[in-house]
């Protein structure tokens, strides 16, 4: 039997892959069988044992071939087996990545005004603001009354024909210089008190023929005292004398003689004695201008 032989048979049952794989299978087995039938004696048995082993081969061959129709490249594929049983449960994946974010939503509708909440703690103080720009001139205010400072003042002398004056008792100062407010009186030789304040008062005596002493009085009470001896000399000498005084409205303030036998006031034409007093300031408390504290 020969191997196109052989060939044939396989060709008839599987197919040209089937065929061409039978006689490789075959060509190696008589390529091995020449190679021991140069030791053999027996060559019938030799040929007899060769065909055994083909036909031994020929299921083997049979049942390792597929049909050309499934295409399978293995040789010895089976065929396709019973479904299996399903496996258990793998273990959770690992958890994916975030998704993109979604588009924002429409805007909702206003809810209802809250309850007040409570009145915070007072801040720090802040610093201070910058100067603003100066503002337009304002309109001019009504017409106001003039302040007009007080006065009070006075000077007056004794008279050529006056006589000496009497010990305790005003010296009359009887010729008025000045009294535009009329707050001295010649007739008595008193100053009288119109406006609160403070009063400057000063006499200028010539002394003639006798010793002064006078005191400046001030509602009957002696607030300064003033003296000059006089020695028989032949020509006058003079004394002068003055204080400050608080005084108020209705207060009095006067020259008078202290001591009896010193009435040395004297006058003439070319020599006077003067009596003269003035408001330095005033303490009216309702007028801020004069308030002078």
């Amino acid at each position: 039997m020969s191997i196109s032989h052989f060939s044939s048979s396989f060709n008839v049952i599987r197919g040209p892959l089937s065929t061409a794989i039978a006689e490789t299978i075959i060509r190696t087995a008589i390529r091995r069988e020449k190679e021991a039938r140069g030791q053999a004696k027996n060559k019938p048995r030799c040929r007899m044992f060769l065909m055994e082993k083909l036909l031994l081969l020929f299921p083997l061959v049979t049942f390792c071939f597929q049909t050309d129709d499934n295409k399978i490249p293995s040789l010895c594929t089976g065929q396709p087996g019973m479904p299996g049983s399903p496996g258990a449960h793998g273990n959770p994946g690992l958890p994916g990545r975030d998704g993109r974010d979604g588009r924002d939503g429409m805007p909702g509708l206003a809810g209802e005004k809250g309850e007040p909440g409570p009145e915070g703690a007072l801040g720090p103080k802040g610093d201070p603001g910058e100067i603003g720009p100066l503002g337009p001139k304002g309109d001019i205010g009504p017409e106001g009354e003039c302040a007009v400072a007080p006065k009070s003042a006075f000077t007056a002398k004794i008279s050529e024909s006056r006589s000496l004056p009497l010990a305790d008792t005003p010296v009359i100062f009887d010729t008025a210089i000045i009294n535009e407010q009329g707050h001295y009186d010649p007739r008595t030789g008193k100053f009288t008190c119109q406006i609160p304040g403070v009063y400057y008062f000063a006499i200028h005596a010539t002394v003639f023929r006798a010793s002064l002493q006078f005191d400046i009085m001030k509602n009957g009470i002696s607030v300064a005292s003033f003296f000059q001896f006089y020695g028989n000399w032949p020509k006058p000498t003079s004394l002068s004398g003055g204080t400050l005084l608080t005084l108020e409205p209705q207060d009095e303030v006067w020259v008078q003689i202290g001591v009896a036998n010193y009435t040395g006031f004297y006058s003439s034409q070319k020599t006077d004695s003067t009596f003269t007093g003035f408001l330095v300031y005033s303490h009216w408390k309702h007028s801020s201008v004069f308030n002078l504290k």
